[in-house]
C-alpha cells in the first residue's frame, strides 16, 4: 500500500501539524471520494427514492440500489438480502425483536460482547424467557470451541450471536467453526462485524452465517449508516418491528401487506447519501485490498506492542501475539488513570486514543479492571506514528 498516497484522500490528515488518529475502533476517518459522493447526492438529485416519479426521483432510486448492488457484491450476498441499517446496534436489535425466539430457547454469546450484543438478549430474557447463556473466554484469552461444542451440544439453542472481531483487544473468534458447530446443531449463527468489516474480507456465502452486522462509520463511511445482511429465506421469515411508509405495498382500514424484503424493514424516509456514501467506502476499500490494511495494521501494532510491552506496569490486554489482536492495542498502565492518559496525549502530542469500558462493561467490571486506553490503527496510519506514540508513553510511564 501507498499510505503516503492513500493520506492525501484524507484532508483532515494535511497540514503542518497533522493530528495521530489512533481511534478508528470508534469512528473512522473519512476519504473525499465518500464525501464527494454524498454531496453529489445532496446537490444533483435530492428527492425522494421509490416515491417521486420525476427525474430526481429516478435518479435518487438507481443510485440508492446501486449502492445496495454494490454493497452486496462486497459481502459476497444478493441485493435483496441487504438491509440498510443506521449502525450494527440497529441490525442486531431488529434480529432480536423479529426473530421467533420463545420461552426456554437459548442464545449463546461470548463474554467479550459490545452491549449492543448482550442488552437485547438481557431484555428478551426479562420479556420473554428466553435464556441467555455467556460463554467465558479461555484463561488465554480465546474462544473456548471446547466449551462451546460442549454447551450447544446440550441443545435447545435457539441462536448463537457473537462478535466476529471484538472492539476490546481486536481479538477475532474462530467464527467458521462457531458457525459450522452451530449449523450441526440446527442453531442459526448471527455475526456482529463492525470491527471485521473495516479490515478483513467477509464473504457471507464462505461463512455460510445466517445474519451479520456491521456500521459504516468504522469503515470510512458516513456517520448513521449499516446493514444488516440475511440469508433470504431467513428474511422472508421475519415479521418487521417499525413499519409505516415504504415497509408495505397497500393498505386498507382493516389490513395491510408487507412488501418483500429487504425493503419491508427500511420504514420511512432513508439516509440515501449515506446509504450511498456507504458503497463509495466499500469500493474504496476493495480497491486497496483488506488483506494489505490488515497486513499494515498487524504490522504497526508490532512495533507498539514491541516497544511499550517492556514498561513496567504496563499491561496489553488480550493475546500476547499481535496479530491476534489485529490494529487494536488496549492496555493499562499501573498508578496511571486511563482517560488521564487520553487527555496527556491528545494535548502534548496531537495523539487521539480512545479511554474507558470501550462498550463492553461487562468483560471489565466482571474483572474489576475500570477501564483502559486503546490505540486502534488503519489504513492511513504511519510507522513514524507508531514510533511517537511509543515514545509519548514511554514518557507518561516515567512521569508516575
Amino acid at each position: 500500500m501507498d499510505i503516503a498516497r492513500i493520506r492525501e484522500d484524507f484532508d483532515v490528515l494535511k497540514g503542518d501539524k497533522p493530528v495521530v488518529y489512533f481511534d478508528s475502533a470508534c469512528m473512522s476517518l473519512k476519504p473525499v471520494q465518500v464525501i464527494d459522493k454524498m454531496n453529489e447526492a445532496y446537490k444533483e438529485y435530492t428527492a425522494c427514492a421509490g416515491r417521486s416519479s420525476h427525474r430526481f426521483g429516478s435518479r435518487m432510486s438507481d443510485e440508492y440500489e446501486n449502492a445496495r448492488a454494490v454493497i452486496a457484491r462486497s459481502l459476497g450476498a444478493k441485493p435483496g438480502e441487504v438491509v440498510f441499517t443506521r449502525n450494527t446496534t440497529e441490525g442486531l436489535n431488529l434480529v432480536s425483536n423479529c426473530l421467533e425466539l420463545k420461552k426456554g430457547e437459548i442464545v449463546v454469546t461470548s463474554d467479550r460482547e459490545h452491549n449492543s450484543n448482550l442488552v437485547p438478549w438481557q431484555l428478551l430474557s426479562d420479556r420473554k424467557g428466553i435464556v441467555h447463556k455467556v460463554l467465558p473466554s479461555s484463561p488465554d484469552w480465546l474462544f473456548d470451541l471446547d466449551a462451546f461444542r460442549v454447551l450447544i451440544n446440550r441443545g435447545g439453542v435457539k441462536l448463537v450471536s457473537v462478535v466476529f472481531s471484538s472492539n476490546l483487544d481486536g481479538y477475532s473468534l474462530p467464527v467458521r467453526e462457531i458457525i459450522k458447530i452451530s449449523h450441526e446443531s440446527g442453531a442459526l449463527v448471527m455475526l456482529d462485524a463492525a470491527q471485521a468489516m473495516p479490515h478483513k474480507k467477509v464473504n457471507v456465502r464462505e461463512l455460510d452465517a445466517d445474519f451479520v452486522a456491521f456500521s459504516g462509520h468504522k469503515m470510512l463511511g458516513p456517520y448513521g449508516t449499516g446493514v444488516l445482511y440475511g440469508k433470504a429465506h431467513l428474511l422472508e421469515a421475519l415479521s418487521p418491528f417499525i413499519v409505516g411508509g415504504e415497509t408495505v405495498e397497500n393498505t386498507t382500514y382493516s389490513g395491510h401487506s408487507f412488501l418483500k424484503p429487504p425493503h419491508r424493514f427500511e420504514a420511512g424516509l432513508q439516509n440515501y447519501s449515506g446509504s450511498i456514501g456507504l458503497a463509495a467506502a466499500c469500493e474504496y476499500l476493495d480497491r486497496v485490498g483488506k488483506e494489505n490494511i490488515i497486513r499494515h495494521e498487524i504490522r504497526l501494532n508490532r512495533v507498539i506492542s514491541e516497544g511499550i510491552s517492556s514498561i513496567r506496569g504496563l499491561r496489553i490486554l488480550g493475546p500476547e501475539d499481535a496479530v491476534q489482536r489485529g490494529g487494536i492495542i488496549s492496555f493499562t498502565l499501573e498508578g496511571m488513570n486511563h482517560h488521564e492518559i487520553a487527555m496527556i496525549l491528545d494535548r502534548n502530542a496531537n495523539i487521539m486514543v480512545r479511554s474507558g469500558q470501550h462498550c463492553v462493561h461487562s468483560w471489565f467490571n466482571s474483572r474489576g479492571i475500570e477501564g483502559s486506553v486503546r490505540a486502534s490503527l488503519y489504513l492511513y496510519n504511519t510507522e513514524s506514528e507508531a514510533d511517537l506514540f511509543v515514545r509519548e508513553i514511554k514518557k507518561l510511564a516515567g512521569l508516575r
